[in-house]
């Protein structure tokens, strides 16, 4: 976290980052109990919703978020193809399950485990430190995480072309094979919106997990080439700055999500989300629902598809003004001399990029 050349800075409880910041051990007790949350939270809204699904209303039209998406990768179904629930109890009690299981890990790394992984015995483990300016390590910290997603992309192509996936178009679950045509692939890069058929998905599906898992084995193999530059990072790689690029990955994932989901039915179903939505703008950017009368289990009157997009959104935008607050702090940018200066109004107060 940025210091501004104080060594001693201590920074409120609300700054949960800054306990983790140099304690690698700590670092991953969080982000496991993170998961654990998370897995909760998809569990628990997995039963609720079944609880009070009513089949005699869209699915669109109850405010539903976590079942529609299990619909979409064919599940829920019945030997008939009618969705029915099936075997959606088994998947949110698995992930309560699992939530228990994140939250051990996490309270172990916390409690029993070294706080910093450079002092555990187990030799791989250490390899795992942070050094945030340090680009080795931080390549090979990457890398991991790449091959992780490559991995789950081949789970989903996969699952797609054994178990099958609903297909909107026929208003079934079928099997899909991937299209692993690079010139298709490569042409869908500005209309991906438009995608109306699922081999081109999961074709671009395929295409990440090879690029992702390349990627993640050349960034594991690979030290730095050559002097450490300023164009490498030199002088800018650190916590805050890795903070950063998270938060402007995680922020332009979720405005596509919105984009995507707001228009596109063959991946988001009409079925189980709801209608199209219209795009409006007055001081920020927003969707509405394109039908009328909705009925009273729509949450607020408002379609599933209508909370996913403005939700997405808006936490997308948020996560993009909190890349662009920690990179400007990893430049050295002192936000604290730009409310003194609002403060005293006077003009001598100067705003710097110089953390000194």
């Amino acid at each position: 976290m940025q210091t501004y050349g104080n060594p001693d800075v201590t920074y409120g409880w609300w700054a949960g980052n800054s306990m983790v910041t140099n304690k690698s051990g700590r670092f991953i007790s969080s982000h496991a109990a993170h998961t654990g949350l998370i897995c909760f939270a998809a569990g628990a809204n997995t039963i609720f919703e079944l609880a009070r699904y009513d089949p005699s209303v869209p699915m669109g039209h109850q405010g539903m978020v976590t079942i529609p998406h299990l619909a979409s990768i064919g599940i829920g179904f019945d030997e008939a193809g009618v969705w029915t629930g099936a075997g959606v109890v088994t998947i949110g009690i698995l992930h309560l399950i699992f939530s228990m299981v994140y939250g051990a890990g996490g309270l172990l790394h916390a409690v029993l485990f070294d706080e910093d992984m450079q002092q555990s015995e187990v030799i791989q483990a250490t390899k795992f430190k942070l050094e945030w300016d340090n680009p080795d390590n931080q390549t090979f910290i990457l890398g991991h995480h790449l091959i992780f997603f490559g991995v789950a992309c081949i789970w989903f192509v996969e699952w797609a072309r054994i178990h099958g996936i609903y297909d909107p178009a026929i208003g079934a679950v079928r099997q899909v094979e991937y299209n692993l045509d690079i010139s298709r692939i490569w042409a869908h890069q500005l209309d991906f919106i438009a995608i109306d058929n699922l081999e081109d998905v999961m074709g671009g599906h395929a295409f990440l997990a090879f690029f992702e898992i390349g990627g993640g084995a050349f960034h594991i193999a690979t030290k730095q080439i050559g002097e450490y530059t300023e164009f490498k990072g030199k002088g800018l790689l650190s916590a805050e700055a890795i903070l950063s690029f998270s938060l402007a990955g995680i922020g332009w994932m979720a405005i596509i999500a919105a984009f995507w989901c707001a228009t596109n039915t063959t991946v988001y179903p009409v079925e189980w989300y709801g209608e199209p939505l219209a795009f409006k703008f007055s001081t920020a950017p927003y969707w509405v629902d394109t039908v009328n009368n909705l009925p009273d289990t729509a949450p607020f009157g408002a379609t599933s598809r209508k909370w996913l997009v403005n939700i997405h959104y808006g936490i997308g935008f948020f996560n993009i003004q909190g890349h662009l607050w920690h990179a400007l702090r990893a430049m050295g940018f002192d936000f604290k001399r730009v409310y003194e200066a609002a403060r005293n109004g006077g003009p001598d107060v100067r705003v710097s990029l110089n953390p000194e």
